[in-house]
């Protein structure tokens, strides 16, 4: 499956969660470290290597990287499924997000000290009812007729959308008209974890 390349803010996004967070401290100084030696190896021109990882970060995970550059949004992709080791699809999505996000001319060697990098670890995906779609938790992917569309947990609480808004613009997203929501489409939510330098 591709990357999906996704709008942020413009600062990195804070999100509430209702439990506890998943990842330590630890990890995610380890995660964000290695999205960071993923753009320089880039620039450097010499191969990532990567160190042991733990069997948590090592799990199949979603995710999204998102690189800043001087506080604007410069690059944003992810992958929604468990493609590979979290590890993995990190140091993949942050290379692709710094040079190949077509929004946005790449990352140079003289911006590489003012990125910041901002981490999305999905949770694994779940079926669930229009009614049940909660705003400010739930990242939602639509479904229907070879389309899809996903919007992050954080984009209608930017926006101040409504549950119904939010479902019609996760439509508009998948090139689907904005009640396909109601005409038979799959929808699916997820929570994220989201953490940045």
């Amino acid at each position: 499956m591709s990357p999906l390349h996704e709008k942020s803010p413009s600062a990195a996004p804070e999100i509430s969660f209702a439990g506890p967070a998943e990842f330590s401290p630890s990890e995610r100084a380890l995660l964000l470290t290695l999205a960071r030696e993923s753009i320089a190896s880039v620039l450097q021109h010499r191969p990532l290597s990567f160190p042991s990882f733990s069997p948590h970060l090592a799990e199949a995970r979603g995710a999204f990287t998102t690189v800043y550059c001087r506080g604007e949004l410069r690059g944003c992709v992810g992958y929604v499924l468990p493609e590979a080791p979290l590890y993995r699809t990190i140091a993949e999505t942050a290379r692709t997000a710094a040079f190949d996000d077509t929004r946005f001319p790449p990352i140079t060697p003289a911006e590489f000290p003012d990125i910041r990098i901002s981490l999305s670890i999905l949770s694994p995906l779940q079926q669930i009812r229009a009614e049940d779609v909660e705003i400010g938790r739930h990242g939602l992917l639509i479904s229907r007729d070879g389309r899809r569309g996903l919007l992050l947990p954080q984009v209608p609480r930017e926006h101040g959308w409504d549950r119904i808004t939010f479902l019609e613009q996760t439509c508009r997203k998948a090139g689907l008209p904005p009640d396909a929501w109601q005409q038979g489409a799959t929808l699916e939510v997820f929570t994220a974890e989201v953490f940045g330098e």
